[in-house]
């Protein structure tokens, strides 16, 4: 089995990993172009761990705009094999209130404006996202938050969103009554593209506010937002800190098979595959290369 490295991005109000020590920070380059930002190399609790912070340091980058491909690459190349999203989301139930972390098991992408896959013409895959989140993954996850005493639940379908706006009240209640969990805007694609990179992935979803549709609570905002995450900030550390001390030193094979998500996942003969696309895909598809 090979070396477990866990991977955290960090999104809205999550800019560093508080509790990493020998810490050294690098500029990743990917042939897909530049990450949000520098990877910062640590260790905490005993396990190797690379944060990243989605929006780059000072929330440079839109949800739109965000290199999603360069950022699962560097991660990939930087030998990350379990991969820890962090983000902030709106809620359709009332049971699922701000400050609760939903540890989510589906998605709906909504998106429209992003790359969603490093294959293409020249080297065609298409890998299964039946079961996207690497349950092992996300019981770890769920195991620390018992453990620390934080409020999650597990399971729940995420909607993903294109923004950067937030919803409309019509588009709140369309979410609502179709039975979804809670809504952001940046787990699309990069719960895709983890997985034809063969990272297992899982997400801790922060609910921040109610979306729209809740008539006794008023509608989301930046504010908003940011000041629940920053309350809530202290809790994540304890939480991905916990995951850390706890995590195996060897990556366990996922039972969705995340990390071998391209057998059987690439339709192009050999003899067909576009040579310059195959280089961009070193990292991607190293494994079934022989890399």
């Amino acid at each position: 089995m090979a070396k477990a490295v866990v991977g955290i991005i960090g999104g809205s109000g999550v800019y560093q990993l508080p509790g990493l020590t020998n810490i050294r920070r690098a500029r990743v380059a990917t042939p897909w172009g530049e990450p949000s930002d520098e990877l910062c190399f640590g260790e905490l609790g005993g396990t190797e761990a690379v944060f990243l912070p989605r929006h780059g340091r000072g929330h440079r980058l839109s949800p739109s705009t965000i290199n999603y491909r360069a950022n699962i690459d560097a991660l990939k190349r930087a030998g990350v094999t379990d991969l820890i999203s962090v983000s902030a989301c709106g809620s359709f139930k009332s049971e699922l209130f701000p400050g609760l972390f939903v540890l989510v098991d589906q998605f709906v992408d909504r998106t429209v404006a992003r790359q969603s896959s490093f294959f293409g013409d020249g080297c065609v895959a298409h890998v299964s996202t039946a079961h996207p989140i690497a349950p092992l993954l996300s019981a770890r996850i769920g195991a620390a938050a018992k453990a620390e005493k934080i409020d999650h639940v597990a399971g729940g379908t995420y909607v993903c969103m294109e923004g950067p706006q937030f919803s409309s009240y019509a588009e709140s209640l369309t979410y609502k009554a179709a039975g979804y969990d809670v809504i952001g805007m940046t787990a699309m694609p990069e719960a895709k593209l983890a997985r034809e990179a063969e990272i297992s992935y899982a997400t801790v979803a922060m609910v921040t506010d109610f979306d729209c549709w809740h008539p006794e609570h008023d509608n989301v905002d930046v504010a908003a937002v940011i000041a629940m995450v920053q309350k809530n900030s202290a809790t994540v550390a304890r939480l991905l800190a916990r995951v850390l001390a706890d995590f195996p030193s060897e990556h366990e094979p996922c039972p969705v098979g995340s990390d071998r998500a391209l057998d059987n996942a690439i339709l192009t003969a050999p003899d067909a595959r576009d040579p310059e696309l195959l280089k961009k895909l070193d990292a991607v598809m190293g494994r079934v290369n022989g890399g």
